[in-house]
């Protein structure tokens, strides 16, 4: 078979050459070449970047990535992502180098979706973009954290309400820096909608079909609690990914962190489906999805290897997220954040004063109100958007900085 240089090398031939890439019509047209030819292999459900519904704004095409490989660029690239290192996955805070941080769970997310999406044929390009900023918008000290804003942000006005996957777009969106001066990511519609439509904490979606026809505004105002599916086959495997990758992992952590103990968590039905450790389920379940899915419109599972994931999450949820240390630690932490969000509510009465206060938090937060890329919005929004910045580390930085006598 005849390579594409071969078969356009009369035409490549008479195009001068420059030795700079990004001023090279012949460099130019033999990269699109090659991603044409490349998608055009794709399943039939795929998301060619070619048929990207856009950005926002407009702009120039970059004469080497894909549309979606520019955005996993922006993403990765972003200080956000950055501060996903010092997040909570599970466990607050661990001094534990082994206990999974929330960087390591999209880590996880990202080659899980990968390989899913390979062997189904679809636009790995997308999959990794919505699957490395699919959590850029959790809070400090995981979901306790985000339930602890979303109640401090109920208090000052009960319509609004804190959920990371939409803050995650609102993050991409609008606060994140890209040049200097310069606010919001510009993401593709595809990536925006996947980062937004993520949530794997349903634990009754044994297929997922994507909403094809959403509209813009279907994800910027999405309601609260709001569980519609991705709007491409490409986001709804990294919705099922984010649940096949921590569901095993979390009982690995459990019992570094000695909250549970011996071999006996799971009964022996899920296990005879599901394996013994974390490397045989994200194996088992891996390839059921691959296999269920092949040529279908959909991601799905088989009845039995959901209804087994689901008794597993079910049993983390009672021997592990409810468990006694963990509930401690969640009193804890709502009270950590709920002091925080007090004392920068009160702040933003006097925001001359707070940029003088001998407390280096408040005038950390009095900076970040002030240079806030969105003047109009209220001051309870700030508040939440700087508090769910912050690191686990930070956090507690702040409280002791806030509260010390």
């Amino acid at each position: 078979m005849n390579s594409l240089f071969d078969l356009f090398e009369e035409e490549f031939s008479g195009i001068e050459f420059k030795p700079q890439l990004i001023d090279n019509e012949k460099d130019t047209k033999m990269l699109r070449l090659l991603r044409d030819e490349r998608e055009s292999t794709f399943s039939s459900f795929a998301q060619k970047s070619s048929n990207s519904r856009g950005r926002i704004l407009e702009e120039e095409p970059c004469f080497i990535r894909s549309c979606y490989e520019r955005d996993m660029g922006r993403i990765i690239f972003s200080q956000a992502f950055r501060r996903l290192r010092h997040k909570t996955q599970v466990f607050f805070n661990p001094t534990n180098d082994h206990i999974c941080s929330r960087i390591e769970h999209v880590i996880y997310v990202n080659y899980i979706s990968t390989i899913i999406g390979r062997a189904l044929n679809l636009n790995v390009d997308l999959i990794q973009a919505i699957a490395m900023g699919h959590d850029i918008g959790h809070a400090p000290f995981g979901h306790t954290g985000e339930r602890a804003l979303n109640k401090c942000i109920k208090s000052v006005d009960p319509k609004l309400f804190f959920e990371h996957e939409v803050h995650g777009l609102r993050v991409m969106d609008i606060l994140e820096e890209h040049h200097k001066g310069s606010y919001g990511l510009n993401l593709t519609f595809e990536v925006r909608d996947g980062i937004v439509s993520h949530c794997g904490e349903t634990y009754k979606e044994s297929i997922l079909k994507p909403e094809r026809n959403k509209k813009t505004e279907d994800i910027v105002n999405k309601p609260e609690k709001d569980r519609t599916a991705p709007a491409t086959l490409e986001g709804c495997v990294v919705r099922f990914a984010d649940k096949i990758a921590y569901v095993g992992r979390d009982v690995e952590d459990a019992r570094r962190a000695g909250i549970i103990s011996g071999s006996e968590f799971l009964p022996d039905r899920v296990t005879e489906r599901l394996g013994n450790t974390n490397a045989e389920t994200i194996n088992i379940l891996v390839g059921d999805l691959i296999h269920c899915s092949m040529n279908q419109d959909a991601i799905m599972m088989s009845d039995g290897n959901f209804r087994a994931m689901n008794e597993f999450l079910e049993r983390n949820f009672e021997k592990i997220y409810s468990s006694p240390k963990i509930r401690t630690y969640e009193k804890t932490i709502e009270i950590l954040v709920e002091a925080i969000f007090e004392v920068f509510m009160d702040s933003t009465s006097d925001i001359e004063k707070a940029l003088s206060s001998d407390r280096e938090a408040i005038r950390n937060f009095a900076k970040f109100y002030c240079s806030h890329p969105q003047k109009d919005c209220a001051d309870v929004i700030k508040v939440i958007d700087y508090i769910a910045g912050m690191t686990d580390t930070y956090a507690n930085s702040c409280f002791e900085s806030l509260y010390k006598v």
